[in-house]
C-alpha cells in the first residue's frame, strides 16, 4: 500500500471523516481493492490486535495494527512463502531510501537474530523488517506495537508477535523515526493484494479483528469498539466488512458483494460476544 494513501487513511482514522477520492479505474480488473478498517481511539502507548486470516492467496498483505507510522502484520508473497512483516517510515517526503539524510533514516534499536532488516524506497521511504513463518488460515495470532520517546525529536516503536506454538512473545524489532514527541495515533488494519496479475481479483481475501486495545500514556486500556470502513480508489464493489460475534471482518475479491457496510459507515461491534480482555501476558516493553 502506497505510503501516501496511508499517511491519507491515517489522517482520516483521527477525524473519522473520509473525503470521497476519484476512482482509479487503472486498477480495475487488475488488483483487489484495498479494505480497511479505522479504530477510533486516543494517542497511546501500546496498540494491541489479534487477526485470524480466514482465506488468502498470493501476494497478500493481511495488515493487523497499523499507526500513522508504520504498520504491523503478516504477508503471503508471490512464491506462496509466508513471512510477518513490520515497518516504520522516515519522517521526510521520496521514494529513494539513498536520497534519505542518515541523520532523518529511521534507526534499528533491537532485532531479533530470526529478524532481516533492511531499508526500504518506492512507498516512502524507512526501515522494514520480515520474519520468516508459516502462519496457518484459521489461526488467531497477536500483534502489539509499543512506543516510547527516544530523545527530544524521536519515537521508538517496538513489534511483537506471539508464537502460539511456542506459547511466547518474540520482541521483532524496534525501529526509533523523527516524530516531534508522537507515539501511536491513527490507528487501522488493511487486506491489500499486491500481487495486481488480474488473476488476483478473482480469489476472495477474508481476515477477521478481534480483542484490540489502545492503551493511553495515562490511564486504563481502551477497547476498539469501533471502526471506521474505507477502501482505496479502486472502483469495484466486490468488498465487504461488518462485524460477527463480537469480531470485525474484512473481506475483497472473487464474488465478494458489499451487502453488510457501505464504504465510509461506522461498524460497531457486540461487546456481549465479544468477551474482549486486556491480555494479562503483554510484553512489559525492553
Amino acid at each position: 500500500m502506497l505510503r501516501s494513501s496511508l499517511w491519507a487513511f491515517a489522517l482520516v482514522t483521527l477525524s473519522l471523516f473520509v473525503a470521497t477520492t476519484p476512482a482509479d479505474e487503472k486498477l480495475k480488473g487488475i488488483a483487489c481493492r484495498s479494505v480497511h478498517l479505522g479504530y477510533p481511539a486516543p494517542e497511546g502507548v501500546a496498540f494491541y490486535n489479534e487477526m485470524t486470516v480466514e482465506k488468502s492467496a498470493d501476494g497478500t498483505y493481511f495488515m493487523a495494527a497499523g499507526w500513522s507510522k508504520g504498520y504491523f502484520g503478516i504477508q503471503e508473497l508471490a512464491n506462496g512463502k509466508k513471512l510477518v512483516l513490520f515497518s516504520v517510515w522516515d519522517p521526510t517526503a521520496g521514494d529513494d531510501p539513498k536520497k534519505v539524510d542518515p541523520e532523518k533514516q529511521v534507526k534499528m534499536l533491537h532485532k531479533d537474530d530470526a529478524v532481516r532488516v533492511k531499508r526500504f524506497g518506492g512507498e516512502g521511504t524507512g526501515g522494514q523488517s520480515f520474519f520468516d513463518y508459516e502462519w496457518k488460515t484459521g489461526q488467531t495470532y497477536r500483534f502489539l506495537v509499543t512506543a516510547k520517546r527516544d530523545g527530544d525529536t524521536r519515537t521508538a516503536y517496538s513489534g511483537y508477535f506471539y508464537l502460539p506454538e511456542k506459547k511466547e512473545w518474540k520482541h521483532l524489532v524496534t525501529f526509533s523515526t523523527i516524530t516531534k514527541g508522537e507515539l501511536l495515533k491513527g490507528y487501522y488494519s488493511f487486506v491489500e493484494d499486491f500481487r495486481r496479475n488480474k488473476v488476483s481479483t478473482t480469489k476472495e481475501r477474508r481476515a477477521s479483528f478481534g480483542n484490540g486495545w489502545v492503551k493511553p500514556a495515562k490511564g486504563e486500556w481502551v477497547p476498539l469498539d469501533k471502526a471506521r470502513f474505507t477502501a482505496d480508489s479502486n472502483p469495484v464493489l466486490n468488498i465487504d466488512a461488518g462485524a460477527i460475534d463480537g469480531r470485525y471482518f474484512l473481506v475483497t475479491g472473487g464474488d465478494i458483494e458489499n451487502k453488510t457496510t457501505k464504504l465510509r459507515e461506522q461498524i460497531t461491534r457486540d461487546k456481549n460476544k465479544s468477551d474482549a480482555k486486556v491480555p494479562t501476558d503483554l510484553p512489559k516493553g525492553e
